[in-house]
């Protein structure tokens, strides 16, 4: 029981579940603005595009409300805004995606001076010159 409870405290000291929750909290904030963005921004003019007619509340009805039974509707409107969440998220995760993969990859070229490269990646790099080195030498010396 005590490595199981040494190994939880390890595995949220030393930053996973932080990161997790880091990454939670952002990723609500950003779909609260996106659904903002969405809602208020980019169906408004939609709208007009459709006589005015708020697309969200676009349904198609299968059974008209009779006295205390309610209505039975298929809402395609609210499917057509959550799609139009998804779509602008999954491009802005995209290009970050992108970005961060760009910046990651300079960091990774050990010949590019401009970006610090990771000191595992700079090891690795050192042995493979090393090794170049000793294959052309190890060349020179049988063909003496």
């Amino acid at each position: 029981m005590k490595s199981f409870i040494r190994e939880f405290k390890d595995f949220a000291v030393k930053g996973n579940m932080i990161d997790m929750a880091v990454g939670i909290i952002i990723g609500t904030a950003f779909n609260n603005v996106v659904n903002t963005l969405v809602k208020k921004v980019v169906m408004p003019p939609l709208s007009l595009l459709t006589d005015d007619v708020n697309i969200a509340e676009r349904r198609y009805v299968l059974r008209e409300a009779v006295g205390d039974v309610s209505e039975v509707a298929i809402g395609y409107g609210e499917l057509i805004e959550v799609l139009i969440d998804f779509l602008v998220i999954a491009l802005t995760i995209f290009v970050v995606i992108k970005g961060i993969n760009r910046f990651k990859k300079k960091a990774e070229d050990p010949q590019n001076k401009t970006v610090e490269t990771p000191k595992n990646i700079e090891l690795l790099s050192n042995i493979e010159v090393l090794l170049k080195e000793q294959n052309e030498f190890l060349k020179r010396k049988r063909a003496d």
